[in-house]
């Protein structure tokens, strides 16, 4: 793990993040560790993401509750809509896309962007049909 302070804690908070799919709130992080680290506070969580997200080893993803994710490639995430799960996707970054903003905006200076989708996951989607088929 990349950054200037190193502790035992911070390490554990980096390693479930990086060994998860699940782009995870600090809450989910707390409870995944707990078992393990029975000192952990969630307030420590916290403070912990939010370094390791200003060490640039993390990516801090501000939807309505933060959530976290190691993966710093360029890539797009969907949100479901339901539920709130987070999920990466697979498609390429689009460096036009960068190109045509700075042409749009020639004051700013593109750096990058994020690209987000919406929608509905197959559980919140199956979960509409039972609701519809209720009031029927």
């Amino acid at each position: 793990m990349a950054g200037k302070r190193y502790s035992r804690q911070r390490e554990l908070i980096y390693q479930a993040v990086l060994g998860s799919k699940e782009h995870p709130t600090a809450e989910m992080v707390y409870q995944w560790l707990k078992p393990v680290a029975p000192n952990l506070s969630l307030g420590t969580v916290y403070r912990n993401l939010t370094l390791l997200a200003e060490e640039g080893v993390l990516i801090r993803m501000p939807f309505p509750v933060e959530r976290y994710d190691a993966d710093l490639s360029a890539h797009p995430h969907f949100r479901c809509k339901g539920c709130g799960r987070v999920i990466d996707l697979s498609l390429p970054y689009d460096e036009e896309l960068n190109a045509a903003a700075g042409a749009a905006a020639p004051q700013l200076r593109i750096e990058g962007h994020t690209t987000l989708f919406t929608g509905l996951c197959p559980d919140c989607q199956k979960a509409g049909e039972k609701e519809a088929e209720e009031y029927s």
